[in-house]
């Protein structure tokens, strides 16, 4: 019988079976951070229960913590507790955590990665949605709940369901420019939000071959925002050398008998998919989001569309939320409006390859007067490598406020870097809901190249517009 990548490594992960279609599915990696772990501990704490595999599991501080200086750290009370906590509770546990500013901390699904710690074919699961991320590597990643991860930590087991799958296959080659963020925007923009529940998406095709590993993971992490339970892509040669690459940076040697049986993971030739959708490459714009919802977006030279009276009526309302929460009009240009700040980072977008595209849009430009650019790194690794390169000095003498700190940032309004209402924000995070980075925020969601240009012009800019 012929399978997908996501049905070989959940038939090859089942424990139990519970009746029906339930599983007992084996749990590889199991990452941990700050929000949503406390209580889970508890619940080991009153059943008198250890954690089974200490070491298939890895903790971080990345969601409340500052980006500015590690003194700030117990500012905020609630935070703090939440944070400390973690600590504790790792250290009972015997549990290996990254503190804030140490080579190795960062945001949880940039660290596994840049760690080697995700394989093809392995199980990952973690209390965060863009678990999706490490799907790039071949593995089933895939976000759960508090009760959840209790029970993961309990047995390093899931009960779990079989999800639906779902063929996105993208042919032919990327105009100039355009980048796996375009790519996962402009998909959402096709199935819709919802487009993907319930579903594992698998990315095909030889426009996702072409992807580096670090725009994988872009493309993976932005599955969540179109409903999906999971993305996935089949191992390949650039998987395998940037995993030896890795490991090798942890003194970890990989057999051709590893590398052989990664590359078994891959989807047969003639296997078989719920749902398919077909992508041409040569269509995808530079892309940004004029809405709340990751759906609504348009090419960065687009206007913003009129509210079409042959969509359904919940398509109709959420339009016309959209238009008054970001203060648009029907037909408007983006670039019409001022923008205020811009933000590079966030598990999507985080990445030393993403520093690099936008130190290559800024190199010789300054940041507009009216605008803040905030830059934070994924990982302490990252800023290192930053530093190492010499693209620190780009940001600097650009005018960004580069961050010393690794974080989630202003991505979620949960640490100090919220903005404050009426800000109109160019950023690379995920997602660009009411309030997701402060009250009365609004937020366009783009690629690295287009926030810079952006930050540079002082309104919304295609990296084209500063050669004209």
């Amino acid at each position: 019988m012929t399978k997908t990548i996501a049905e070989k490594i959940w038939d090859s992960h089942i424990v139990a079976s519970l009746g029906n279609t339930e599983v007992l599915l084996y749990i590889d990696l199991h990452l941990l951070h700050e929000i949503n772990t406390p209580q889970a501990f508890d619940g080991l704490r009153e059943k008198g229960v250890n954690v089974h595999r200490p070491d298939r599991t890895l903790s971080t501080e990345d969601h409340n913590t500052p980006t500015s200086s590690v003194i700030d750290i117990d500012k905020d009370s609630s935070t703090w507790t939440q944070i400390k906590l973690l600590r504790e509770n790792c250290q009972e546990y015997g549990l290996e955590h990254k503190k804030l500013g140490e080579l190795g901390q960062g945001i949880t699904h940039v660290i596994a990665p840049e760690q080697g710690r995700v394989l093809p074919g392995s199980t990952l699961v973690c209390c965060d949605s863009h678990t999706t991320t490490h799907g790039a590597f071949g593995a089933l990643a895939f976000g759960i709940g508090t009760s959840q991860v209790e029970h993961v930590l309990a047995t390093q087991t899931l009960r779990a369901i079989p999800f639906n799958t779902m063929r996105v296959n993208v042919t032919g080659a990327y105009n100039e420019g355009v980048d796996a963020k375009d790519l996962a925007l402009f998909i959402i923009n096709e199935i819709g939000t919802g487009g993907g529940q319930g579903c594992v998406i698998e990315y095909t095709g030889e426009a996702v071959s072409q992807l580096s590993m670090e725009q994988r993971m872009t493309l993976c992490n932005m599955t969540v925002e179109a409903g999906a339970s999971a993305g996935i892509i089949s191992p390949d040669q650039t998987t395998v050398s940037y995993l030896k690459e890795k490991l090798a940076e942890r003194n970890v040697t990989i057999s051709d008998a590893d590398t052989t049986k990664w590359l078994t993971y891959a989807t047969d030739m003639d296997a078989v998919f719920d749902k398919y959708v077909e992508i041409d490459a040569a269509k995808v714009p530079k892309m940004i989001s004029w809405g709340t919802n990751p759906s609504q977006v348009i090419p960065v030279v687009g206007k913003v569309p009129y509210v079409d009276p042959l969509d359904c009526a919940s398509k109709q309302i959420a339009a016309t939320q959209a238009l008054k929460y970001m203060g648009l009009k029907e037909g408007d240009d983006l670039s019409s409006h001022p923008i205020t700040n811009v933000f590079i980072g966030s598990c999507t977008n985080g990445r030393i390859e993403d520093m690099r595209a936008v130190a290559a849009v800024l190199k010789e430009h300054k940041v507009h007067k009216d605008v803040h650019m905030l830059i934070v790194p994924g990982s302490m690794k990252v800023h290192e490598q930053v530093i190492k390169e010499g693209i620190d000095k780009v940001f600097l003498n650009a005018g960004a406020d580069f961050r010393g700190l690794a974080g989630c940032s202003l991505c979620v309004g949960l640490n100090s870097d919220k903005l404050s209402a009426g800000k109109r924000t160019v950023s690379t995070s995920n997602r660009n809901f009411e309030g997701r980075q402060g009250v009365g925020v609004r937020t366009h969601i783009t690629s690295p190249v287009v926030a810079a240009a952006s930050a540079i012009k002082g309104h919304i800019a295609s990296p084209q517009c500063l050669e004209n």
